[in-house]
């Protein structure tokens, strides 16, 4: 038996069933508007018709005769006059859409659910706000909510999402301790799993609570629209901050409130310190900060974990070097330090001479260390120099050079940072679900908002400088080459990653002199392995790209000669930048 074919109705795709069904709706929709209010006339005629017959079964038997003879007089009288019939059809109309109109009762107050919920928490809040001496307590066991409450509203499922609070004068809203039970109270009292702000209004003895919209997760890293000097941390509130940026989100562009770090010589926060728990995304705060870095500077990166986070940086057009062992950071962070004293020692004669700085010193220079502390921790077990020490001159000095320097740990390892890097880094960035005294100890200041229990990847607080603490999303910048990452997370970076420069074949590593400052290989090929400084062999997990590296004489003599290179060593530049010759960027 043959099939017969379908009808092209139903093989022609959806768009025209969707177009179709959306031009129904919309004609359905104007229609009802049109007939609404037909249908409340008709729906009062109904009921009058319905209380007609009611008064009609009414009446007795004996007095429906002269009730009819009375009605028809009225229809005589009213069709004798002129217009009546038309005055007693607009009459009919006014009545019957009076009668058919929509009396649902509007709701004035809340249910009987939603009293008892307010109810539980003025008790929950009364050993809070009272205190025995008070002859006249607003909160007292089984006392009137309604003083206590002057504001609320709940969602559909009936919880609370936002609440105004007048407590009584002496309570210590000034303690942050104090502050903290009640925010914590009502955060149990209200329902876990959201995050709640909290706003105290000292003077008027007033606590706003309302419960704060998720953040946008998902957002793919993607080049912004910002200044030279500008970081994109990223996205957070939009009642904080008076910027937005239009970010593309899957095929939609919408503008959001981002989270601005600026630096550069006039940066009142030149470094970052950013940290976190396993797998809280620091390393992929780290890697989005990297790719707006070489935008219009150069990058060095330190990784002491070893896991190869940023391998899909080594090569790169402006990455100067990425380390992943103990030597190479070692020579790293030691030519990082003479690099700032050289870009410091050539922008003060320029400015002595009345020139403006050379342009070596002004292409900025990122160092992005991820933790160190494990660097730290080997560099103490075998003797070794400590690294952080290394970093000192970048982080004290690093403004007026240029170099800005942000670091990654995890809580466990942050006594290993040392007094430097928490007084140099004013930028700061927790990621992971933490409690607000932890949040406070990194920030130096509690968060308005309740951190939540749960929370994805990237999503954290933020403080710059003395500023507020700000909620925080970090873009979603994985390394392109993890298998269990977004497919197009990993595209979107790898679109970003500048290009490779050419490889060619690596020199032989010169040993350098005790007295001179670490050097790399004297090659000019940028992925030459680096020679350590101390004669011992590289770590085997050490993944370089070589650093030209000034002359150790012109660093400790601003302006001398550079030192005669040693035999098939190629002579430093004087002037320039790691990966900068003496004209520019390679």
């Amino acid at each position: 038996m043959a099939r017969r074919p379908l009808p092209r109705i139903l093989t022609g795709g959806t768009a025209p069933l969707a177009r179709g069904r959306e031009i129904a709706r919309t004609a359905a929709d104007s229609a009802t508007d049109v007939i609404h209010p037909l249908l409340t006339i008709g729906r009062g005629l109904r009921l009058l018709a319905a209380a007609g017959r009611g008064r009609w079964a009414e009446t007795p038997k004996d007095k429906r005769g002269p009730t009819l003879f009375l009605v028809a007089a009225c229809l005589l009288v009213i069709g004798l006059i002129p217009y009546g019939p038309a005055l007693a059809l607009a009459v009919l109309a006014a009545a019957a859409a009076w009668q058919g109109r929509d009396r649902t009762p509007a709701r004035t107050g809340p249910g009987e659910a939603e009293s008892e919920r307010l109810a539980s928490l003025y008790e929950a809040l009364v050993p809070y706000f009272s205190l025995a001496e008070d002859p006249s307590p607003l909160f007292a066991h089984g006392g009137d909510w309604e003083r206590a409450f002057s504001e609320y509203a709940f969602d559909d499922a009936g919880r609370l999402t936002r609440l105004r609070i007048r407590y009584p004068a002496y309570f210590t809203d000034g303690e942050p301790a104090a502050r903290a039970r009640i925010e914590q109270l009502l955060h149990a009292k209200s329902g876990r799993g959201r995050e709640y702000l909290f706003g105290w209004d000292e003077e008027g003895n007033r606590l706003d609570m309302g419960v704060l919209a998720p953040l946008p997760v998902g957002i793919a890293a993607q080049r912004w629209v910002t200044a030279p000097g500008e970081t994109v941390l990223g996205f957070t509130d939009p009642d904080e901050v008076r910027r937005t940026l239009p970010v593309t989100d899957g095929e939609e562009v919408r503008d959001l409130p981002p989270v601005i770090w600026r630096t550069g010589v006039r940066a009142t926060e030149p470094h970052l310190l950013a940290v976190g728990e396993p797998g809280s995304g620091t390393s992929s705060l780290l890697r989005s900060v990297a790719l707006q870095a070489l935008r219009h500077g150069d990058v060095l990166i330190v990784e002491g974990g070893g896991h190869g986070e940023y391998a899909c940086l080594t090569g790169r057009t402006g990455v100067l070097a990425v380390e992943g062992g103990l030597t190479g950071a070692l020579a790293t962070l030691e030519w990082a330090a003479h690099e700032t004293e050289r870009r410091l020692i050539a922008a003060g004669r320029a400015r002595q001479s009345g020139l403006p700085a050379p342009e070596d010193t002004r292409r900025p220079l990122w160092i992005l260390l991820d933790r160190p502390g494990v660097l730290r921790h080997l560099a103490a077990a075998e003797g070794r120099p400590d690294p952080l020490s290394l970093l000192q001159v970048a982080l004290r000095h690093g403004r007026a050079a240029n170099v800005t320097v942000v670091v990654a740990e995890q809580f466990d390892a942050l006594e290993l940072l040392g007094e430097a890097v928490f007084a140099c880094t004013r930028a700061r960035v927790v990621l992971g679900p933490v409690s607000p005294d932890r949040v406070a100890a990194v920030l130096g200041a509690a968060p308005h908002s309740t951190p939540a229990t749960e929370v994805p990847p990237g999503r954290g607080y933020a403080r710059l400088g003395a500023g507020p603490v700000l909620r925080l999303q970090v873009p979603a910048t994985p390394d392109p080459y993890d298998d269990t990452a977004a497919p197009a997370a990993r595209q979107a970076v790898l679109d970003l990653l500048p290009e490779r420069r050419g490889q060619v074949e690596p020199a032989a590593a010169e040993p350098v002199p005790a007295q001179a400052a670490p050097q790399r290989a004297a090659s000019d090929e940028p992925d030459a392995p680096a020679g350590p400084a101390d004669g011992r062999e590289a770590d085997p997990v050490e993944t370089t790209a070589a650093l030209p590296v000034a002359a150790p004489k012109a660093l400790e003599h601003a302006g001398a000669a550079p030192a005669p290179a040693a035999e098939g060593e190629a002579p430093a530049a004087t002037g320039g930048s790691p990966g900068v010759e003496a004209g520019g960027p390679r």
